[in-house]
């Protein structure tokens, strides 16, 4: 069906042309540390450090151009805006000059603004989503000029979020040039003095976000982000590998499903075992719809290496199912640097009941492909890979109306109570979801379930780590990584034949919601005419961190 040759020339990242982009190709490498990186302390609102100047005072030493406010996209082009860039950082006005200098315009990268307050102290202002005034949260900025000797102090003064992990001991990365290049040391956990707190006391309120870090070496070119980044060329850069290998290009098949707003291609991979796919079943899974949630595409690679690999299990699933997989939903999106919309100026994922092909391509594309797998063969899964900003761990969200049978409504819980038996120390099985909001219908696991896939789930990888297992530390990329491997384990469990892990599993799924109605197991009483949001209620109360 595809055509890896095809590949081997992957077209350059197309920009809104309002987009001012540098020159030359930023690698990360990849590291694991050799110990989890603990949580840190988080600080009451009460121990926010207040700046030595007001912003009014401060100097600014970084602006990038805005695009105005109430404008759309019209059209993009290799490399943005054309003609020669603009300087928005400030010189540097002597060799003793200890200003840092800040650039975000590359791609996934966001920082929009920043005023100097004291001599390491900075005010950092994000870019909202193109074409919007919202969805502040995802940051990747790059700093040079460094010095290894003071305590430097950031504040990001416009985060959209009330409440953050931020506020529970999750610390922003910090990748250093100088320590990649001479100890192989990637991105890694940094800031101390962590806190997360309101703001101005405007409308709408925003959130400010400040740590203290000190740099690793001298005149070193550092980057900061929100979490580990991986962009449309780091995905690009991946299918050339696999279309160049000659064994996993014998099972994985690279289309493009359709191309974005501006003309980024959404790639679609069709993996199965050779000879004929008659009579198999299908599993669907897409990652970053939402853009700022680059933790997905980590999980999203490990589930991809897994199935791509020699391993006995890969080809027993490869035999058993045909995998369609979206790696990337949103391109445009992930290449901008934004948050949560496309260039539409949304949600991709609150579109798919009513998406246009020519307002949101890829969620309309492959709704479409799947009402058309439907009609010839059973999707046993779709899972959604996403980024959680104010809960731990992974957890996920299903589908359960309430209005099936007391069987139907157990065995939603069963897949991912097995994936939390699969990964003890990073999935809580307590803090799944099941209910169906009316908010929710135009996300792709309730399209996708109201389509027919009875197992339909988003999975959500928190941006900090795990609090399980005695666990109280971030996750690393392996950790991530690990995921994709972990739900490939659980869809082989919950596929098994022989019934005994599914019946072990509906028997422990019936006795957790007589617990959660507060009833003893075998008590008689059933919780199946109970409703989803009466179960939900009765365990965690009302959770407004719920957001797929």
């Amino acid at each position: 069906p595809g055509k890896p040759q095809a590949l081997f020339s992957l077209p350059a990242p197309r920009w809104p042309v309002e987009c001012e982009v540098i020159q030359g190709t930023i690698e990360h490498i990849e590291w694991v540390p050799p110990e989890p990186e603990p949580f840190c302390p988080p600080m009451g609102p009460e121990q926010a450090l207040e700046t030595t100047l007001g912003e009014e005072q401060g100097t600014v030493v970084y602006h990038s151009s805005p695009v105005p406010q109430g404008s759309c996209f019209t059209c993009a082009r290799v490399g943005g805006a054309p003609g020669p860039l603009s300087s928005p950082a400030a010189p540097l006005k002597s060799p003793e000059d200890t200003t840092l200098l800040f650039e975000s315009r590359f791609e996934s990268g966001n920082l929009q603004k920043v005023i100097k307050v004291g001599p390491y102290e900075y005010m950092l202002t994000l870019r909202p989503d193109l074409y919007t005034a919202k969805h502040t949260q995802w940051f990747y900025f790059r700093v040079q000029n460094t010095r290894r000797e003071p305590l430097y102090r950031f504040t990001i003064t416009n985060m959209a979020k009330p409440k953050s992990l931020y506020g529970q001991g999750l610390r922003p990365l910090l990748y250093s040039q100088q320590d990649a290049q001479s100890h192989g040391i990637g991105w890694h956990r940094v800031g101390t003095n962590v806190c997360y707190y309101r703001g101005s006391a405007g409308e709408p309120p925003v959130f400010r976000l400040s740590w203290t870090v000190r740099f690793p070496h001298d005149g070193d070119t550092c980057f900061f982000a929100a979490c580990y980044p991986y962009t449309y060329s780091d995905l690009q850069r991946y299918l050339r590998a696999v279309a160049a290998d000659p064994a996993r290009s014998r099972y994985c098949a690279v289309q493009a499903l359709c191309r974005s707003l501006a003309g980024n291609t959404v790639y679609l991979l069709t993996i199965t075992g050779p000879g004929s796919a008659a009579g198999k079943r299908v599993v669907v899974a897409t990652a970053r719809v939402h853009p700022g949630e680059s933790g997905g595409s980590w999980a999203m690679r490990g589930f991809l290496d897994f199935l791509l690999s020699a391993h006995a299990d890969a080809q027993l699933l490869r035999r058993l199912f045909v995998f369609k997989v979206v790696p990337m939903l949103n391109p445009d999106g992930v290449v901008v640097g934004n948050s949560r919309c496309s260039l539409a100026g949304r949600d991709p994922n609150r579109a798919y009941g009513t998406a246009l092909p020519g307002s949101f391509p890829g969620v309309w594309h492959l709704r479409a492909m799947v009402q058309r797998v439907l009609a010839e063969r059973e999707v046993v899964l779709y899972c959604d890979f996403h980024g959680h900003s104010r809960k731990n761990n992974v957890f996920m969200y299903g589908c359960d109306a309430g209005r099936d049978g007391a069987g139907t409504r157990l065995r939603q819980r069963v897949f991912p109570l097995m994936l939390s038996k699969n990964a003890p120390d990073k999935f809580s099985f307590a803090s799944c979801k099941f209910q169906v909001q009316k908010s929710k219908e135009g996300t792709g696991r309730v399209s996708m379930w109201r389509l027919g896939v009875s197992h339909s789930y988003t999975m959500e990888v928190a941006f900090s780590g795990s609090t399980l297992g005695g666990r109280s530390s971030h996750f690393s990329v392996e950790d991530l990584k690990s995921l994709g491997r972990l739900l490939c384990d659980t869809l082989l469990d919950f596929c098994d034949p022989a019934p005994a892990k599914l019946q072990q599993c509906l028997v422990e799924a019936d006795a957790l919601l007589q617990q959660q109605m507060g009833r003893e197991p075998g008590s008689g009483g059933s919780w199946s005419d109970v409703s989803p949001s009466e179960l939900e209620s009765s365990t965690s109360g009302s959770d407004s961190s719920v957001s797929d």
